[in-house]
């Protein structure tokens, strides 16, 4: 994934996400609009051929960045989570 900043201020960043779609931006909208400290959030996928999708984050508190990396980290923890109950079950004998 590379990402591109097009926009940054003290409460505002949008960014363009190279090589994603809904299935990373989706989860990522969700976790940033469960942050009270998010105000807005949204992505724009524009033209699925021509453009590259965009995320898009207003804070009320904090920094857009600091937000970002909570929603990041949270999916990154719960697929961590769901990866150990995955190996647990596929290790554990056949009834």
């Amino acid at each position: 994934m590379e990402l591109t900043l097009l926009k940054a201020t003290e409460t505002e960043m949008e960014i363009e996400v190279h090589g994603e779609n809904e299935t990373f931006l989706v989860p990522l909208l969700h976790r940033l609009l469960d942050d009270p400290k998010v105000e807005y959030a949204t992505y724009l996928m524009g033209h699925i051929l021509m453009d590259q999708p965009k995320i898009y984050v207003r804070v009320s508190k904090g920094t857009p960045q600091e937000a970002l990396d909570l929603a990041a980290q949270s999916i990154k923890d719960d697929l961590e989570v769901m990866n150990e109950q995955f190996l647990a079950q596929m290790a554990e004998p056949a009834s």
